[in-house]
């Protein structure tokens, strides 16, 4: 039987407003957007997992001091 999450556990995001889990699981592009919002902008903890995964993606494409 599944539980289900109060209010509470929840958490809203920071950038679009929406509703998330912040334990559940996550994909590789919103683990890097977690570390980039650690180490980058300090906002850790309060993305969402698809804003987390667009601010991966998007400093792929043009944040090159990241990657070189």
């Amino acid at each position: 039987m599944e539980k289900k999450l109060a209010d509470s556990e929840m958490q809203s995001c920071t950038l679009c407003g929406a509703t998330f889990d912040p334990d559940a699981p996550s994909s590789l592009f919103a683990e890097a957007g977690e570390w980039l919002a650690q180490e980058v902008w300090h906002d850790a903890g309060k993305l969402c997992p698809l804003c987390r995964e667009n601010r991966a993606r998007l400093a792929m494409m043009y944040c090159q001091e990241y990657y070189r």
